[in-house]
């Protein structure tokens, strides 16, 4: 017997996290993308040292949940897998569709675009797909999708900020060069390359500098 594989459309629900309020004060609206693992509702506490009245922060949650151990306590996430990507990738560019949206976002807002490890390869996906009007891009300690390519950026006006540890235990020298020349490729003159001392976690630092540069 021969199985065959088929695609059917349905309507889907997922969350979403919100950290303080959206306000006429508000300057810096956030969209930032987790990584491997992560649930919106714990990576949103890296941006708890925020300004408060200036910066409003929208984590975006990965559809595709599991037990990250053998105890099946604690849940995990996934945005991405090789399994039907492109199905997958559509699915989340309609996701966040749906919740900007939802958040009506005044124009006025300076837009920072934030994506995290795994996350890197959402936030870059959608930029490209949305065309977003960002005043900043931050990527930090992801690869950039394959199929992405120049003429998919030529709409922005953006500086892309490149971040990585030093001491990445996911990275080598190798794969720093390819990233680096991916991302000099793609984005041109508008990416500066920072290089920090630390692991692969969250530089929470420079999530600072760069919301008290806008």
């Amino acid at each position: 017997m021969n199985s065959t594989e088929k695609e059917i459309s349905y309507t889907s629900t997922n969350s979403y996290t919100n950290l303080n309020k959206l306000t006429k004060e508000t300057k810096n609206v956030w969209l930032v993308c987790h990584g491997l693992g992560y649930l919106s509702q714990y990576f949103i506490n890296y941006f708890k040292n925020l300004n408060t009245t200036e910066n409003y922060i929208i984590a975006f949650q990965a559809p595709n949940k599991y037990y990250q151990d053998k105890t099946f306590k604690h849940v995990g996430a996934c945005w991405f897998t090789k399994n039907n990507t492109h199905t997958e990738i559509n699915n989340v560019c309609s996701y966040i569709d749906a919740v900007l949206a939802e958040e009506n976002i005044p124009r006025d807002k300076n837009l920072v675009l934030f994506g995290y490890s795994q996350g890197v390869s959402v936030a870059l996906r959608y930029l490209a797909y949305a065309q977003l009007k960002c005043k900043k891009v931050i990527i930090q300690s992801g690869g950039i999708p394959k199929e992405l390519v120049p003429d998919d950026f030529n709409f922005l006006d953006a500086t892309v900020h490149h971040l990585y540890g030093k001491q990445d235990e996911y990275l080598n020298d190798e794969r720093i060069a390819y990233e680096k020349d991916r991302a000099e490729m793609l984005f041109g003159k508008h990416l500066k390359i920072t290089a920090f001392e630390g692991k692969h976690v969250v530089n929470t630092s420079f999530i600072r500098e760069i919301a008290l540069s806008l």
